[in-house]
């Protein structure tokens, strides 16, 4: 069904990507295209409020909610806005899934106040640069999404490595010092500055760090990686809104707010009878396929 442009009182045009702005109340329009705006928001809300739930339960079985949230916002918005908007959406579920590690986070507090302030520093410098170059960030899309694929592809190679760590050795991050501390707080910066510029695949990033700092409980791990990803996004989220309404679509953000918590109770429930694995390969999979559309809409021209 197309969706129809239609004109207020004062006899003012508006396409339909700008139509959920407008109160019906004063807009002049004929049933026949009420009706179709209607059916069509309804149907649009619908089809973003299903990735955003199946995007929560993802990210609390194997990750990758990004890949679903954002490739749906941007049949509907620009890029930018879409990402901006799929931060939003996914922000609660990141503070949710830290609360549930809240033991585990004590016994690292130390080592986590050390990084709030290259993770808050470089999550909202990467949405600054989304803010001060939207162009520039439309044409990096395919090679973002590609980057995420890959990270998830190697993400069981490394907990197969971190397994094996674990088993020799038994390091708290707060252990660390000198240049292995700085080296991972420079690490940690870069990694945010990605997550604030786009950010799926950080968790795989910071596991990878805290891997090669030696700490060998996976728990803690997680812990860390969660409550970071975070802080991140909500430096992130800080600079989009300092941006006005030009980012975020709140119309589209509050129904995916809810749809991606709900999805995240349901995927911890699920979680605990399907194998993450499986949900890991159809992360890969459609990271991969999207990569490849989104070359081919951009180069191909399509």
């Amino acid at each position: 069904m197309q969706l129809l442009g239609i004109v207020d009182t004062n006899g003012r045009s508006f396409a339909a990507g700008s139509l959920p702005k407008i109160p019906f109340a004063f807009c002049s329009v004929s049933p026949a295209k009420a009706y179709d705006f209607c059916m069509s928001m309804e149907w649009t809300l619908a089809f973003l409020c299903a990735s955003a739930f199946v995007a929560g339960a993802m990210n609390s079985v194997a990750g990758g909610g990004t890949l679903l949230t954002f490739p749906a916002l941007t049949a509907v918005v620009s890029p930018a806005v879409a990402n901006a908007t799929s931060t939003v959406a996914l922000l609660p579920g990141s503070f949710a899934g830290a609360l549930g590690y809240r033991r585990e986070l004590w016994d690292c507090r130390r080592f986590v106040f050390r990084m709030l302030v290259p993770s808050l520093v470089g999550g909202g410098f990467g949405a600054w640069l989304v803010v001060k170059n939207q162009r520039a960030f439309a044409s990096l899309v395919p090679w973002l999404i590609l980057t995420a694929a890959v990270l998830f592809a190697i993400q069981a190679p490394l907990a197969r490595w971190l397994k094996r760590r674990a088993a020799t050795t038994n390091a708290q991050p707060g252990e660390a010092r000198g240049p292995l501390q700085w080296a991972v707080m420079v690490f940690q910066l870069l990694i945010a500055i990605y997550g604030g510029y786009f950010g799926a695949g950080i968790g795989i990033l910071m596991l990878s760090a805290l891997g090669l700092m030696g700490m060998g409980d996976i728990h803690r791990m997680n812990a860390v990686k969660t409550f970071l990803a975070a802080i991140i996004n909500t430096a992130t989220v800080a600079v989009f809104l300092s941006a006005g309404d030009r980012l975020v679509r709140w119309d589209l953000a509050w129904p995916m707010v809810v749809s991606s918590i709900v999805g995240g109770y349901c995927g911890a429930r699920v979680a605990r009878r399907l194998p993450a694995h499986y949900v890991r390969y159809a992360v890969v999979v459609i990271g991969f396929s999207l990569s490849a559309y989104y070359f081919l809409k951009e180069y191909a021209k399509l």
